[in-house]
């Protein structure tokens, strides 16, 4: 099982690459090839970004879809690349990653965001992952 560092440059690498991927409309595959070609990283983060990235690629419609019906009155297509991407990448392990308690999920989510988004980034990341941990029926999870 992948540590937390190794998990939180995973997942800084993921959304590098899903950026990438939404920027240039390549595969998971090819992006994530020519990511590691430029980029090193220890094997547990490198295999967990390459597992995020392939997931959100291989689930894309049903994580839109739970995207879209947390964010009210946001349409996909109207959030930044950054957020959008970035909501992928947590309801992808929101979704799948059921060995991530959600609230550790969200923390590393809204880190993310304060990180590499605008100011309003992490409330707006926040708040949409919350009703998406909810929609899951994984709002009372406790941290481990």
């Amino acid at each position: 099982m992948a540590s937390g560092g190794a998990r939180r440059s995973g997942r800084e690498a993921a959304l590098q690459m899903l950026f990438q991927m939404e920027s240039s409309a390549e595969s998971a595959s090819t992006v994530i090839a020519l990511f590691w070609k430029c980029f090193e990283a220890e094997p547990e983060g490198k295999s967990y970004a390459d597992e995020i990235v392939t997931g959100v690629a291989d689930n894309a419609k049903a994580i839109d879809d739970a995207i879209t019906t947390a964010s009210e009155n946001w349409r996909l297509e109207r959030m930044t690349r950054l957020d959008r991407n970035l909501l992928r990448l947590a309801t992808f392990e929101l979704m799948k990653r059921r060995d991530v308690p959600s609230p550790v999920i969200l923390d590393e989510a809204v880190e993310l965001a304060k990180t590499f988004g605008t100011a309003e980034s992490s409330a707006f990341v926040n708040g949409v992952l919350a009703r998406v941990a909810k929609d899951l029926g994984r709002d009372s999870e406790a941290r481990a």
